[in-house]
């Protein structure tokens, strides 16, 4: 068992034009003045976090960490969730995933493409020039457009596609590998990644490759109605990270799990700021702690109805409640007889 690390908070959602949300140090002091401890960052804004030159410059990357330092937090992790989700997009969405990518790739799917794989690769390089161990993705989708189809899915279709997204991501998870870091991909609706049996298929698509790894956020599976908690019990070994973001789901004799097209305060599932949703997160603490997970507990803020400057200040003190000290010895060793190998024999009748 170990003691998760937190509470930290995951910077993407906050990021703005005006301070003190505007510069890495500006928001660094505004996180730890809510109480946290440590911040993973997204790579794609360079207000905060230059990812080329974090690939390239070991300098650079020491005065990322020296500004965190200086505000008395650490680096969890960089995060490339938007580069990572272009690695891999159904024509159907290019307009939409054009804005993620460097304008002077827009409006050419592979050149958009071979940018992302290039962003991920200095993904990898920058990240263990920081002294980081995991990193957090999206792994990007081919056969979404082809979830719940009308009419039938032609056989071969979703194979084909995990064996496209596979062979996409086998390189770049090999760059990890030189690195050292280990790649968590958020398990995420819109991703093809999207739940433990389509996890599997890539797993076993790339291999077993030992740097595939799980970003674990337990508002997705809430809302697909997966069982969050079995799925820790089940997957435990790959979870490399965990983003506390809440959820609720609410279905009624009008809408369930698709939510009719709702906007997201109108949806039967919906996000909610940290504990103000249904997640069993004591549940979750516990499972993590048993299962000797020693990452670091992220918030990462969502929400259709409380201001985000809200859900960050009682985040950090929801996180710092629920991790768990855990034992340094049995509760029971007050009771011990001291009894030795022999009397452990003779005890069960053995001489």
């Amino acid at each position: 068992m170990r003691t998760i690390k937190g509470p930290a908070i995951f910077l993407a959602q906050f990021a703005a034009d005006a301070a003190p949300h505007d510069s890495l140090s500006a928001i660094a002091r505004w996180a730890a003045g809510h109480g946290y401890k440590g911040v993973q960052l997204p790579s794609w804004d360079k207000r905060l976090f230059d990812l080329a030159l974090a690939a390239e410059s070991r300098t650079y990357c020491d005065e990322v960490h020296c500004v965190l330092r200086g505000a008395g937090l650490q680096l969890t992790e960089l995060s490339t969730h938007l580069q990572g989700q272009l690695v891999a997009v159904h024509p159907a969405y290019d307009p939409a995933f054009d804005g993620f990518a460097a304008p002077e790739v827009r409006g050419s799917p592979a050149a958009r493409q071979a940018w992302a794989v290039e962003q991920m690769q200095l993904a990898a390089r920058a990240s263990a020039n920081l002294g980081l161990s995991a990193h957090a993705t999206f792994s990007g989708a081919l056969a979404w457009p082809y979830l719940y189809p009308w009419p039938q899915r032609p056989a071969g279709l979703v194979e084909a596609a995990f064996d496209e997204l596979a062979k996409r991501w086998t390189p770049i998870l090999d760059a990890f590998d030189a690195a050292g870091v280990d790649v968590a991909y958020e398990i995420h609706p819109g991703e093809d990644l999207h739940d433990g049996v389509t996890f599997e298929m890539f797993l076993d698509r790339v291999g077993n490759h030992k740097r595939c790894n799980i970003l674990y956020d337990p508002s997705h599976f809430l809302l697909q109605q997966l069982d969050y908690l079995a799925f820790l019990d089940i997957y435990r070994e790959r979870i490399r990270m965990f983003h506390a973001k809440d959820a609720e789901f609410r279905p009624s004799g009008r809408q369930g799990v698709y939510s009719g097209y709702q906007p997201w305060a109108e949806r039967a599932g919906r996000f909610r700021s940290l504990g103000d949703g249904q997640v069993d997160f004591g549940a979750i603490f516990s499972k993590l702690s048993q299962y000797g997970f020693d990452g670091w507990a992220v918030l990462e803020w969502e929400c259709c109805i409380k201001d985000s400057e809200q859900g960050a200040a009682e985040g950090a003190a929801f996180i710092e409640r629920h991790i768990i000290n855990v034992a340094g010895r049995a509760f029971d060793d007050f009771a011990a007889s001291g009894v030795n190998a022999e009397t452990n024999r003779k005890l069960l009748g053995l001489g």
